[in-house]
């Protein structure tokens, strides 16, 4: 039997185990500040318009809206018994720690220059992949996963959800998350909306999937490309516990965010703050 054709009946064991294992984090985890479901757009890669909470309006390219593979069936898995409401944004009674998230990868340009940054400072982060990206460089996912780091999910294409029709999201998550499960072994247990555009909808299908989700308290807005130094001052203004700050290792041209990562992330080390990765376990 191949290694992502697991029983059924384990895999239902599996993910009710790894539940019982998510509960003592969700309780740390604190979804304060967050964004409406349906309001403004703000996140998931470029191009967007503003960073968190802005009113303005996003400027969504063509590429962003047109998948690159073809349709694939989702497989779905039992429905969490609380739907969220809205994202966590911010964790809450873990010390003096901070989680560091990237967007839209992985990129074989940009992903491996991350990976062997967070690898030497023995740190672990978050990805929110796309699905499209993600079904291509596959060996990228397993490199994440191999060096402990949480890979989530960030849809297949990168649309705004609150455009969406149930069945769209339906396949934008679900398709996601069978890549992820087939590259590594376990389905992704986090989702992020692209440009932060969160839904009704999309809570209650990513519940019917396992997964949480997550926004993000920071914003580098290292999309628009500002420069090495100035996605480094706005980590150190930004900084504190509980944080996350949301990066891109993907979607645009990223070697200032790869640059930034080396100056800031020992930056925060020594300035005694814990790079952490909220609940690494798998739901299964």
């Amino acid at each position: 039997m191949k290694k992502d054709e697991m029983l059924p009946g384990r895999r239902v064991v599996l993910r009710l185990a790894a539940c019982f294992g998510a509960v003592t984090v969700l309780r740390a985890l604190s979804p304060d500040q967050a964004q409406p479901p349906g309001g403004p757009p703000s996140s998931g890669g470029p191009p967007r318009a503003a960073g968190p909470q802005a009113g303005a309006p996003v400027r969504v390219s063509s590429y962003r809206l047109q998948p690159m593979t073809a349709h694939a069936p989702p497989r779905f898995r039992p429905a969490r018994s609380l739907v969220r409401q809205r994202p966590f944004l911010r964790l809450a009674g873990l010390g003096h720690s901070m989680v560091l998230t990237f967007d839209d990868g992985p990129d074989p340009r940009f992903t491996p220059g991350i990976l062997s940054t967070l690898r030497h400072y023995d740190v672990r982060a978050m990805f929110f992949v796309c699905g499209e990206m993600a079904d291509v460089h596959r060996d990228l996912l397993r490199e994440m996963a191999e060096d402990g780091h949480v890979v989530g999910n960030h849809t297949w294409s990168h649309p705004l959800i609150p455009r969406l029709s149930r069945d769209a999201i339906r396949d934008e998550l679900g398709r996601t998350s069978e890549v992820i499960e087939r590259a590594v072994g376990y389905a992704p247990a986090w989702y992020r909306a692209p440009y932060g555009a969160w839904s009704r909808s999309s809570f209650e299908i990513a519940a019917e999937l396992g997964m949480e989700p997550l926004g993000w308290s920071l914003d580098t807005l290292d999309w628009r490309e500002p420069g090495t130094g100035t996605i480094v001052r706005r980590v150190r203004e930004g900084a504190g516990p509980g944080v996350v700050v949301l990066s891109h290792d993907a979607g645009g041209y990223r070697a200032q965010s790869v640059a930034a990562l080396r100056t800031y992330l020992p930056w925060l080390l020594d300035a005694g703050y814990r790079i952490a990765v909220p609940n690494p376990m798998p739901r299964m």
